[in-house]
């Protein structure tokens, strides 16, 4: 089993931060990552629909046996989670959503806590509860940073628009004196905006990014049932649900390394 891959899945090229963060900790795992881009996004549907399309992904993922499922989508996580550690026992599946409330927690000096994400997720509230579970006396604020997340997939990371976006997010959450002093990226696609996102929290915020949280989560598992891999490097396998051009250019951005459009596998998750 420690030869087999390590199966990542989001709605879109977002979760590819993730799989970075996952090569990077791990270079010397195998990667199948999946992006379900003809549905994206997940953050603005029904808890029942997400769970239908993370269940769907997650099926087509099993053809390559992973020793792992790796959610890499705070909707999918926030909502999935039960359902695909119920279907697949015997695979650990890790979502992003409990390793980045972790890692705030521990991060927070005064127990106040903000938390950026999509809609879903906010509404969700699983950042929420995930935080109450370790530390019940935080403070948490959430906001719902939508706009983040096409910025993000346009590429539009550094200038005076995703600068104007975070300000017009985050200013009034970090105006006051008791304002958070840990700010949780609670969405794959927002560590290519950390350079807007840190000037519009000021200097004195810790950021916490859930897919630098995630890959830990990944190593420590994989430690402890002795499966990592020892094999020589293997380029990542990418699928895709739809415009394998388009997949290739964003999530260029988001691993931080370039993808052809003849490397992204065209697959329909149909039932």
């Amino acid at each position: 089993m420690s030869d087999a891959p390590i199966a990542i899945f989001d709605s879109g090229v977002g979760g590819l931060t993730v799989a970075a963060a996952i090569a990077k900790r791990l270079p010397n795992e195998r990667l199948v990552y999946l992006g379900d881009t003809a549905r994206l996004p997940y953050g603005t549907k029904s808890a029942e629909t997400v769970t239908r399309y993370a269940v769907q992904a997650t099926r087509a993922l099993m053809r390559f046996e992973p020793k792992m499922i790796v959610i890499a989508c705070n909707t999918a996580s926030a909502v999935a989670l039960p359902v695909l550690t119920a279907a697949y026992g015997s695979t650990p599946v890790v979502g992003v959503v409990e390793p980045g409330a972790r890692a705030a927690v521990a991060a927070s000096r005064g127990g106040t806590i903000a938390v950026i994400a999509t809609e879903g997720t906010v509404r969700g509230g699983a950042y929420v509860r995930a935080i109450h579970a370790l530390k019940p006396d935080a403070k948490v604020v959430q906001r719902a940073c939508p706009l983040f997340v096409a910025l993000a997939e346009e590429g539009w990371t550094d200038g005076p628009v995703p600068e104007l976006a975070a300000e017009k997010y985050l200013k009034d959450i970090f105006a006051s004196a008791d304002s958070p002093d840990t700010l949780v990226l609670g969405c794959t696609h927002f560590p290519i905006l950390v350079g807007p996102i840190a000037k519009a929290v000021g200097a004195n915020v810790t950021l916490v990014d859930s897919a630098a949280t995630t890959a830990r989560e990944v190593e420590t598992i994989l430690d402890d049932r002795n499966l990592r891999r020892t094999g020589p490097n293997q380029k990542p396998t990418f699928l895709g649900t739809d415009a394998p051009e388009r997949f290739a250019r964003a999530g260029s951005l988001f691993l931080g390394s370039q993808i052809a459009p003849d490397q992204v596998e065209l697959i329909d998750l149909a039932p």
